[in-house]
């Protein structure tokens, strides 16, 4: 080690981002290297032909996670949070479902339960409030032990801490099924789906998903969604930006193309186009199979991936939306459910045979970003199977795809839709072309073998000072659990280094 160690983290989406700042925040030297002009990885907003898009993520939830890492930089809380600019989503879904109803989620969750009475009854709305202080038991026994922690080994599942949580999700019923968990409170299945969806952001169908993703549903109904003025592409923005003012060093336009070796079990430089860049410590957010790609080394075994998904960004009228029950986040379920999720998430998928989607309206929350020259942004996705499971030419059925799938949600209740000009379409062939294995943006699965503690490391077998952050690890996929996941590789980091100079 050098007596002035050097971290370089490849990538600056936010797990890259949020392992800056804990290490620079605790006063070490870092670089970060990054292939595209701009931070934020799959969390951006991109002008198409002169108008704005939230193309990536488009949900925030848990804000706190975005204004921690700049606290940890020294910066005030409520300085952060200004610099963020954030407004509540509200409602922070509208739900529509096939035979005609409709919920608007409010922001506050204390309002759910009314909204659930008014659209379903009381006896729905006594069990979604059952069903909140539920969810909030299980983010309180499982976030900090099995979600916000790195494991070291088998030991670590043994201790009494980890024990003591475990024995906690046993009581509150987890480790069954997702779907049985919520119908212990809700038996309307309306209610259930929208409890129940958020197990498609891991990967797998909420019938199958163990009850402990329950907590995905707590992050976003029970705590509210945000949206940050100038779309989500501001949050990359304001994370880098204060970094930079921390003398985190950034080089844009930078791919990393390998990885050089100093003996067996260390990694002493990234090499990027003309140059190596020397470092102690290696934190890559880039998927597993990437990341030894640079190494020059096959993976040991295969993973299993998310479903992927088509998006159309396209523009309409001023005026055309407000004949919809829409908002911000709008989902429009079809009638089927299970048969949906077999055929996205199956080894021989497929796409949907009666689709649900999930429109976004950003102008919604943030017109003035989101409105230009009279028309207003809209993106249409459609979940998909992915690249391995069915291996379409999506970049010749994307389009006729896209207008069947404006055409039924015309049909569904969102007239003028099928008109929208669709200025671009990203599709599984599009997420594999940006290197995303499977053609998935959404990464591994949050399969039983591939979750928790038995997800892929954050650490790189046999070898010393290379750890993982990002969707492929752990904790897993979303901009909470990638943020988390940068924090966990820089306190792997931060001990090595400190192991070093003792």
């Amino acid at each position: 080690m050098t007596p002035d160690p050097h971290v370089v983290i490849i990538g600056a989406g936010l797990s890259g981002l949020a392992a800056a700042a804990r290490l620079r925040g605790r006063g070490h030297r870092v670089t970060v290297v990054e292939s595209a002009d701009t931070p934020g990885g799959l969390v951006r907003t991109e002008t198409v032909d002169g108008h704005r898009f939230d193309t990536g993520a488009t949900i925030l939830t848990m804000p706190e996670l975005v204004v921690n890492p700049m606290v940890e930089l020294g910066l005030d809380p409520a300085e952060a949070l200004a610099r963020l600019a954030l407004r509540p989503v509200d409602p922070g879904y509208v739900m529509n479902y096939a035979d005609g109803t409709g919920l608007a989620l409010p922001h506050d969750a204390a309002q759910i339960p009314g909204a659930v009475a008014a659209a379903f009854g009381p006896a729905a709305a006594r069990g979604t409030e059952e069903l909140l202080g539920w969810l909030r038991e299980v983010y309180d026994a499982e976030f900090d032990v099995f979600i916000d922690r790195n494991f070291d080994g088998l030991s670590d599942l043994g201790d009494a801490r980890t024990r003591s949580a475990a024995a906690r999700l046993a009581q509150l019923h987890t480790l069954g099924g997702l779907t049985g968990a919520v119908a212990r409170f809700v038996d309307d299945e309306r209610v259930q789906r929208a409890f129940t969806f958020q197990a498609l952001y891991a990967g797998v169908p909420p019938h199958r998903a163990r009850a402990i993703y329950a907590i995905i549903a707590d992050m976003d109904i029970g705590r509210g969604l945000s949206a940050p003025a100038g779309g989500m592409g501001r949050i990359g923005e304001v994370l880098a930006g204060a970094l930079a003012d921390a003398g985190v060093v950034f080089r844009y336009g930078t791919p990393a193309r390998g990885l050089t070796r100093d003996g067996a079990r260390t990694v002493s430089g990234v090499v990027v186009d003309g140059e190596t860049i020397p470092a102690d410590a290696v934190i890559a957010t880039a998927e597993r199979d990437a990341v030894a790609a640079l190494l020059g080394v096959r993976p040991r075994r295969r993973l299993r991936y998310s479903p992927s998904a088509v998006v159309a960004h396209g523009l309409l009228p001023v005026g055309v939306t407000d004949a919809w029950r829409s908002g911000h986040h709008t989902l429009d379920f079809g009638a089927a459910w299970t048969q949906t999720f077999a055929e996205i998430t199956g080894r021989r998928g497929k796409p949907m045979t009666d689709g649900s989607f999930l429109i976004t309206r950003s102008a919604v929350s943030d017109p003035d970003t989101f409105v230009a020259d009279g028309h207003e942004s809209v993106s249409v996705l459609a979940p998909t199977p992915n690249l391995d499971s069915a291996p379409l030419d999506w970049d010749v059925v994307a389009r006729p795809y896209v207008a069947e799938v404006l055409g039924t949600l015309a049909a569904r209740g969102y007239p003028g839709i099928d008109a929208m000009k669709v200025l671009r379409t990203d599709h599984p062939r599009t997420w594999l072309r940006a290197g995303l294995p499977a053609g998935t943006p959404f990464s591994a699965a949050h399969t039983v073998a591939q979750t928790g503690p038995f997800r892929t490391r954050n650490t790189w077998p046999g070898t010393d000072n290379l750890f993982l952050a990002g969707s492929a690890t752990v904790p897993g996929v979303g901009i909470p659990p990638v943020l988390i996941s940068g924090g966990l590789a820089a306190d792997r980091v931060d001990a090595l280094l400190a192991a070093a100079a003792r």
